[in-house]
């Protein structure tokens, strides 16, 4: 349930990153803290930890309030 609910946010999220030339892949959720992988030009990118932080996170946190942080995973 709780995959699906943070599928559909990054679904929100993603036409921006692709906007951009980047994309977000959503990789594990354990005790709200959600594994996330920036890809294309968001992956090496040096706002991509400003772009996971206050993008990516705080829409989830505050969609799926569960979400303690966001995290990339390498």
């Amino acid at each position: 349930m709780m995959k699906e609910k943070i599928q559909v946010v990054l679904n929100k999220i993603r036409p921006m990153l692709q906007a951009d030339g980047g994309d977000v892949e959503f990789v594990d959720v354990e005790d709200g803290v959600v594994k996330v992988r920036l890809q294309g030009a968001c992956a090496g990118c040096p706002m991509s930890q400003m772009t996971l932080k206050n993008g990516i996170e705080r829409l989830l946190k505050q969609e799926i309030p569960e979400i303690i942080s966001v995290e990339s995973a390498e």
